[in-house]
Parts: C-alpha cells; structure tokens; sequence
C-alpha cells in the first residue's frame, strides 16, 4: 500500500475524518451509503461499511466536531475571560480586598504565566500539597502522586516549577515542554517531568496534559473516531497518535526524521531521549508516566510505542502508568496487544475512574475498548477493581436516570465535604455552582474534574494485596 505522494505507507489500514469538509446533506448521505469514501470527508481503505449502526455513530461524531468548531474561538475567549476574571478576583484578596484596591488604584492584574496564576481545573481545586497520610512505600503514592502532578500540569511553566521544588521537595524539575504536532502543525501537547531521588528510592514522573475545559480542539480529539491500524498491533485513535509526536508520512521510526515545517520537538522522542540520559545515569533509576483526560490516553500510548521498537532499557525500568478519566485509544486486538505486553514486562498499569465520568466512555466501544485494570470509584469515594465501567457508553438509555439522581446527590454532598472529611475538602462556591448548572444538564461532565480524582486517591484507598491481585 502506497501513500498518496508515492511513500510507503506506514499502517496497514486507516480511516480518517475531515469534518470542516462535511455539510448537512453530505452527512445524511452517510447514513445510506455504505461507501464512506464517496462522502468527501472520509477519508479510508476501507471500501464499504454494513453497519447502519457504525454509520450513525460516524455521523454524530462529526457533526458533534463540526459543532465544536463553530465554538472554538467562544470557547476560548470565554474560557480566557473566565480564568483572567477568577485570578484578578483572587490575587487581588477576594471581595472586599478587590474594592479596597479599586478604590486605591492598587489593583494587580496577575500575568497567565506568573506561578500564583491558575487555570479553571485550578481554580475548581485549589490544593497544591501532597497528602500527608500517603508516603512512599504506600500502595496509593504513585496513584496520589500522579494525580497531583496531572492536575498541576493543565498550569503553565512556572507554576509548575514552583509546585514540584517549593511545595513537593521535589530533587529536580526537568522541565515543562510545549511539543509538535506534525499534522496539526502546530505545538500543543505539554509536558512536565520531575525527578524524586531519595535514599529510598529514584522515580521520574511523566505527566501529560489533559483536555482543557475551554478548548474545543481537545474535545474534538477525545470525541473523534478516527484510527490507523498497525500489523500485529490494531488499530489506534488517530488523533492521540498524532499529539504523542507520530511523524507525518513516515509513522514512528527509531528516530526523528527532518521537517522543515517542524518548530518544536516531538514528544515522545524527545522525553524517550531525556529519559535515556536520567537511566543510563544511575541503574536505580525508574519512572512513571501519568494524564488526565487527554493525557491519560497519551501517557496509556507510550509505552505501546516503547514495545513497538522494542525499547529495553526504557521497558525495563519503567515502574507504572497511571491514568484518570482516560478516553479508550484503541481496538480489542490494541488492548490484547497491550495487556500481553504489560504483563510480559511487569509494567503495573492502573487506570482510574471517577464514577459517572463521561470522557471514559468515549468513544463508543463499537469502534475502540479500553485495557487493564480498572480502578473504578463512586460518587462516595468507595472503590473496587472492575473490567469495565457501569453504563461503558455514555449514552446507554439505562443510566439517563441513575447519572442524573447521582447529580443530584453530588450537589447536595458539596455542603457536607468539609464536615465529613475536613478543610481540604470543603468545595468552594465555583465547584458547587459548576456541578448545580453543569451536573443536571450533562451529568458526567463535572465527575471529569480533576478534584474528584484527587479526593478518589485520598479517601477511596485499596490496599496492596488487593491492587496487586488484579
């Protein structure tokens, strides 16, 4: 199979979607046609597709897409409204510290990249110390740890910094890098990586950035449908492929091949290169790789990428991957591929689940199935390992009912959190506003706060024998 300028095509098969091409009728087309690639936004090998049911979840996806690129630009200046409107709040001392400024001209306009300058996940959680009750050696510290980094990383730089050496004790911040997207041309996936040397232990943290409330692009990713498919691998999202850093044309070689176009590194060979120079340091060195949302299903990626080139050094020392709120990324013959791999390597791999949450179940296990051991919590915090998720589509007919009277108990138990379990906990007036307004209307969507993932790995523990068993 040749690529369409002449090159050798690195997948066996693939279909992609082109929703800024597609119009209303050419999407009702769809629905009749089984040849996707009359349409003129399909883009696949695959000559014709027999299911009508297939067919409907394709013209959803796109249409749902094309929705959100209407939104992109509202999207962002709301979002960038909001955030900037929260931070002069806040910086400037609440209410009265406000009007006090005001009226004296001292207001302080805060910069979006100062450390002290927080994002919306930020501001719908404000802690930024570790739990003190979960140390190392504990069953629940890598998880506790992944996710503090995880929501710390939807901030910029020097938020970053600051959190990992003033507030963790981190030994070293390695850095918070912005990398390349060779589809897309442009840099868009983040990254941060520390490092926690102790004379107990040596771990490095990968965290990947997740899907920002306010970018539309994010959520057009993790809705999208779009796959390649790899001999002896299966077929995998597209759309992760491409933030982890796949080259255009060429797929994933050893090694990063020129582009002029290209103004930053790719992920994946880049951390692969840092990670390298830190393990051929020091032998007792490890690491994990952690995300949230979107950096759940990048970071779930990488190490498939590490078994395709049969990476040892890196396979060898890598502790675990833990992933929240992850979306699926690939087929059955992908998650067979990556259980046998796991397993083969020892690599634990924990992915995490915050009850009704909507970005676990999607897209629609007609087209992809998640892998590994699920690490599933209610909405009391109460946790148990399952294979799958209750109500695994979100769109299931029979949990319209039970999602929205969980919302409802959600709402009322923000008023008993700091009672029940203490300041840390108590939620401010933007999370119980966001899960009134938000929770009853897409119930799901505020379980996808980082907070309550937070507070999953906090209250809702398992033991290591239990942990280890699955």
């Amino acid at each position: 199979m040749e690529a369409t300028d002449g090159r050798k095509a690195f997948y066996t098969n693939q279909m992609q979607f082109h929703p800024k091409k597609a119009t209303l009728f050419g999407l009702l087309v769809l629905l009749f046609s089984r040849k996707l690639n009359n349409t003129g936004f399909v883009e696949t090998n695959t000559e014709t597709e027999h299911s009508f049911c297939y067919r409907l979840l394709v013209f959803r996806t796109i249409l749902l897409q094309k929705l959100l690129f209407f939104m992109e630009i509202p999207m962002r200046l709301s979002g960038r409204m909001f955030e900037d409107l929260c931070n002069f709040y806040t910086h400037n001392g609440g209410l009265f510290g406000l009007l006090k400024r005001i009226i004296t001209l001292k207001a302080v306009f805060p910069s979006r990249e100062a450390k002290t300058y927080v994002s919306a996940v930020g501001i719908m959680d404000m802690r930024m110390e570790l739990c003190k009750d979960i140390v190392c050696g504990d069953a629940m510290y890598y998880p506790a740890l992944s996710i503090m980094a995880a929501k710390a990383v939807y901030e910029n730089a020097a938020y970053n910094r600051s959190i990992v050496e003033d507030h963790w004790g981190m030994s070293t911040f390695i850095g918070f890098n912005k990398y390349w997207n060779d589809f897309l041309r442009r840099a868009e996936t983040e990254v941060c990586m520390f490092r926690n040397k102790t004379t107990d232990h040596d771990t490095i943290v990968v965290c990947f950035r997740g899907t920002e409330p306010f970018n539309a692009k994010d959520w057009s990713t993790d809705v999208d449908l779009s796959w390649y498919e790899f001999r002896g691998i299966g077929r995998i999202h597209s759309g992760f492929l491409k933030a982890l850093g796949m080259q255009k044309f060429y797929g994933w070689p050893k090694s990063v091949l020129p582009n002029l176009l290209r103004r930053a590194p790719l992920a994946y060979y880049d951390i692969r290169d840092t990670l390298r120079n830190y393990l051929r340091e020091d032998p007792k060195t490890k690491f994990i790789v952690t995300g949230h949302s979107l950096g759940g299903a990048l970071a779930s990626l990488f190490p498939a990428i590490l078994f395709y080139h049969d990476d040892q050094l890196l396979l060898e020392r890598m502790q675990g991957v833990y992933t929240f709120g992850q979306p699926r990324v690939g087929n059955k013959e992908f998650a067979s591929y990556m259980k046998e791999n796991l397993a083969k390597k020892g690599i634990e791999f924990r992915r995490y689940v915050y009850c009704n949450d909507i970005v676990p179940r999607v897209p629609s296990t007609r087209i992809f199935n998640h892998f590994g051991p699920c690490v599933y919590y209610n909405s009391k915090y109460q946790a148990k390992i399952v294979e799958e998720v209750p109500y695994e589509n979100y769109f299931s007919i029979s949990g319209f009912i039970p999602m929205r009277l969980n919302a409802m108990y959600e709402v009322m138990r923000s008023f008993t959190m700091r009672i029940k379990y203490g300041p840390d906990y108590a939620e401010g007036w933007m999370m119980f506003g966001a899960r009134l307004l938000m929770g009853m209307l897409i119930p799901g969507a505020v379980n996808h706060c980082a907070r309550d993932y937070v507070n999953s790995t906090r209250l809702g523990k398992l033991d290591e024998t239990t942990l280890a068993a699955a």
